[in-house]
């Protein structure tokens, strides 16, 4: 995964130019991306409900790690920044609104790669419901739960009677990550009364997805 800073040079309908601040080629070449995932910072900054999400999953994190929950707070700042490294040091006070959802949805991946017990459904925590449902198929976690999660193949890629599921390739599939109660629930009341009821949906399976999920 590469991040990196760009200048928008032009856009025409669906076509859109990017000038990145480093020359990210080899790493695109050496890692086969074929996807890319885009964010646009509009100016503003944080608003009262990411500040309340960010806090809310810091403390969360803090209770299960022992660290006070400003030592938390600090030290997440600092391995986000590091990771991320497009951004540079900020305040939950005054951070714009991209640094505050990427921030946010940082700390949703940190709490469903190890197991955070959340006393809120992580998705109520979420500022990005797409990176989220992404991330509980990248970490094999229910997006209801949090449990440990199946593949649930949506209607249009669905395993039928007599197909094995080995057979059938997820690669541009589009498909959830949920429990066994809540895979079984599905395909009770059907995808879409499901769908509904928790507002979720499908995300399609990409190359990059597909690798880290056999990782």
């Amino acid at each position: 995964m590469i991040f990196t800073k760009s200048k928008v040079i032009s856009c025409i309908g669906k076509k859109l130019v990017l000038e990145t601040d480093a020359n990210i080629e080899q790493e695109i070449l050496r890692q086969k991306i074929y996807d890319a995932e885009i964010r646009f910072d509009d100016g503003r900054t944080i608003t009262s409900d990411q500040r309340k999400k960010a806090y809310a999953l810091i403390g969360e994190i803090s209770r299960w790690s022992g660290f006070l929950p400003e030592e938390a707070k600090e030290w997440l700042k600092f391995y986000f920044t590091s990771e991320y490294g497009q951004f540079d040091y900020f305040s939950l006070s005054d951070c714009s609104v991209t640094s505050a959802r990427e921030f946010i949805s940082y700390l949703v991946e940190f709490c469903l790669k190890n197991n955070v017990p959340c006393r809120e459904p992580l998705m109520s925590l979420a500022d990005d419901i797409d990176k989220y449902l992404y991330s509980c198929l990248a970490n094999k976690r229910c997006c209801i739960c949090g449990q440990p999660s199946d593949f649930h193949h949506c209607e249009g890629s669905r395993i039928g009677m007599g197909r094995d599921r080995e057979e059938i390739p997820l690669l541009n599939a589009y498909g959830m990550a949920l429990c066994r109660k809540h895979h079984t629930e599905c395909h009770t009341i059907g995808e879409q009364t499901f769908n509904n009821k928790y507002h979720v949906y499908g995300i399609k399976v990409t190359e990059s997805l597909l690798q880290v999920m056999k990782g």
